[in-house]
């Protein structure tokens, strides 16, 4: 059954386009297998779908180079030669160009503009842009699978728009750099990244050290934990700082990008969560903004390469939390039935990961006693929260 039917869910099948090659590890058919999933459960009424439409080119103006926004527009022809578009970041093997990508990111840009709109207007309690969380994207640069940065050019529009003070959350196992980069000088906008070090993973930022400049000196907050950093770590440290830091920031608006690329079965990260904390996150979230701006929170998207074993489940949950729906045990055999045949590895049979699904990592305990450390380090130089 759907659930209280407050929150929107922001979706097209044009989100599908935004695709750049069929061996590229950034899929979309994650989205066709979670809204699958998540019709199979009952939980999404028609009424709470909402069209996305494409952002202009003023509304992307806002934190890209209209330079940038001209050569990603000259590189969707299909007759584009990717050596001609380098020096922006594209045309690369992450970041490949393709025919319609200024139409297809711009409509993801647009989704994630529609589902700010809704919750800032009282229309939606949440909304949810699974397609949306481009976070890498710079003001003149497209990296690590991102060409428009969805997340900076909604909060632009907050901002613009509404004057809101944002508190935006990363909690994907890359740093949420671009949108972290194009707010580093105001303090109306936190940004706070949960991820994986950057000393062996891309894009090698997201230090503690990275607090800000000028006015927005500490509204920049990066929580860079351990490889094989498991689930009670995770959270432990999502906790201790999301927490008391929006709680002393008093947003008017919460966005978190719900990358899933922690799990230990992701092919691009080094992190050993489960799905558990695909269930526990959004939880933290909804009851900050329950707690903090009469409920008002976007949520999108973001990373998450095993799209078979975990996006799916991991999503379905998000969506189950900010819409009210009980989550059953089980993924539903129809689903199962209808994907498993082009997967390759059996298809989990329940939501969560039974405990004992992998192997405890041998350095746990010291892992946890660093993340520890990190966490202390973090709410130490973290200069408003005192």
């Amino acid at each position: 059954m759907a659930g209280n039917g407050t929150s929107a869910f922001v979706y097209s099948d044009a989100f599908t386009r935004y695709k750049f090659a069929d061996e590229h590890p950034f899929n979309p058919q994650r989205l066709e297998m979670t809204l699958d999933l998540i019709n199979t459960l009952g939980f999404l009424d028609p009424e709470q779908i909402v069209t996305p439409r494409r952002a202009t080119f003023e509304e992307l103006a806002r934190v890209h180079d209209p330079r940038y926004l001209e050569a990603v527009i000259a590189a969707s022809a299909p007759e584009a030669d990717p050596d001609d578009f380098a020096r922006w970041g594209l045309g690369t093997e992450d970041t490949p160009i393709f025919a319609g990508m200024h139409d297809a990111t711009a409509m993801i840009a647009g989704g994630t503009l529609i589902a700010a709109d809704r919750v800032m207007s009282g229309a939606s309690r949440h909304a949810l842009n699974m397609a949306g969380g481009l976070h890498h994207a710079r003001r003149a640069e497209a990296s690590g699978f991102c060409v428009y940065n969805d997340i900076a050019v909604a909060i632009a529009h907050l901002r613009e728009t509404y004057g809101a003070r944002v508190a935006y959350i990363d909690t994907d196992a890359h740093h949420g750099d671009g949108v972290q980069w194009i707010f580093y000088e105001d303090p109306e906008v936190l940004t706070l990244s949960l991820h994986e070090t950057g000393k062996y993973l891309y894009p090698g930022t997201g230090e503690i050290v990275e607090r800000g400049v000028g006015r927005g000196y500490g509204y920049s907050v990066n929580v860079p934990l351990e490889a094989f950093t498991e689930d009670d770590s995770w959270m432990d440290a999502m906790r201790s700082v999301v927490i008391p830091t929006l709680q002393k920031f008093a947003p008017d608006i919460i966005i978190h990008q719900n990358g899933c690329d922690a799990h230990t079965y992701d092919p691009l990260t080094h992190l050993s969560a489960t799905t558990r904390i695909y269930r526990e996150m959004p939880q933290v979230t909804r009851m900050l903004a329950e707690e903090l701006c009469d409920g008002r929170l976007v949520a999108v998207g973001g990373g998450g390469y095993d799209i078979w074993r975990v996006v799916p489940r991991a999503w379905t949950m998000l969506w189950a939390e900010l819409n009210g729906n009980l989550l059953p045990e089980r993924v539903p055999d129809a689903w199962l039935q209808r994907w498993q045949a082009g997967a390759p590895d059996p298809l989990p049979a329940l939501f969560l990961d039974p405990p004992g699904s992998f192997d405890p990592i041998p350095r746990r305990a010291i892992i946890e006693e660093k993340n520890e450390i990190t966490v202390r380090r973090v709410l130490n130089g973290t200069p408003f929260l005192f």
